[in-house]
């Protein structure tokens, strides 16, 4: 049972992250309530987590954007909606600083872990990216995932912005970051830390590339009450995170921590 548990866990990961598709590639075989998320189908009961694993839904009508927030006018919307020029290296170790409504968070990268991954995160970075970004999806003991901009229309833009895999160097332990994954060279720009020794996502191609050196304690806080994601669970559905952005979120999962601004310190 353990077993099965620590494999659903996993898939979890796989494909609640950058499984995203184009309208076109989505297959409607259900009601868009009614199939995976954008990102993936994953459902928490009880004592384990049973995982569905569909084609994402077709994106659910946009509704009209919420009012342009502070932090959001800061965006450099030029380079958030053009990811083929985010493409700089990043340097050999460096820190990112995450002000976010819980609290302050400081993560190392080191790019010899994964070059790929920490490259894009270092670009993601640069451009703002992160900035007004929620967790959408907390899970006590296993991870906290983030990385669906709050604007569509960037979001489509990186929807097929695809990096090529890393090496699995470091194990997946407790405070690691980490790019989510839809099956080999799918990463794009969903993340996850984990909040314990989850190093059974190393044999699944899940690569480190850095890990939170202070403010982990805020990490842990992150709001979790929502749980696992619709449909089967009471948390946001990504389709409709992915359609319809933080109007969705700010209307309907309201207690969401986010990401004020995210910033190269070091």
């Amino acid at each position: 049972m353990a077993r099965i548990i620590t494999m659903a866990l996993l898939v979890l990961l796989t494909v609640g992250c950058n499984n995203t598709k184009t309208p076109e590639q989505a297959k409607a075989d259900s009601p868009a309530q009614e199939k995976a998320a954008a990102d993936g189908d994953n459902t928490q009961k009880s004592d384990k987590v049973k995982i569905d694993l569909k084609d994402p839904a077709e994106p659910a009508a946009a509704k009209p954007a919420s009012p342009t927030t502070d932090t959001e006018k800061g965006k450099d919307m030029s380079a958030l909606m053009n990811p083929a020029a985010a493409t700089e290296t990043a340097p050999e170790k460096f820190k990112a600083k995450f002000e976010t409504s819980k609290g302050d968070f400081v993560v190392e990268v080191y790019r010899d872990w994964a070059p790929q991954g920490a490259d894009r995160f270092y670009n993601l970075v640069k451009i703002g990216f992160f900035n007004d970004v929620r967790f959408f999806r907390v899970l006590s003991g296993f991870v906290a995932q983030f990385g669906i901009n709050g604007d569509p229309e960037v979001m489509k833009a990186w929807r097929e912005a695809k990096i090529s895999d890393d090496p699995v160097k470091e194990t997946n332990a407790r405070g690691t970051l980490v790019f989510a994954t839809a099956g080999p060279n799918t990463r794009t720009t969903q993340l996850f830390i984990n909040f314990g020794n989850n190093a059974n996502l190393d044999g699944m191609g899940f690569s480190p590339f850095g890990k939170v050196v202070e403010g982990m304690d805020v990490v842990d806080g992150l709001y979790a009450e929502y749980g696992e994601g619709a449909p089967r669970g009471m948390g946001p559905n990504q389709g409709l995170i992915q359609s319809q952005g933080n109007t969705y979120l700010k209307e309907s999962f309201p207690k969401l921590d986010y990401v004020k601004t995210a910033t190269i310190v070091e």
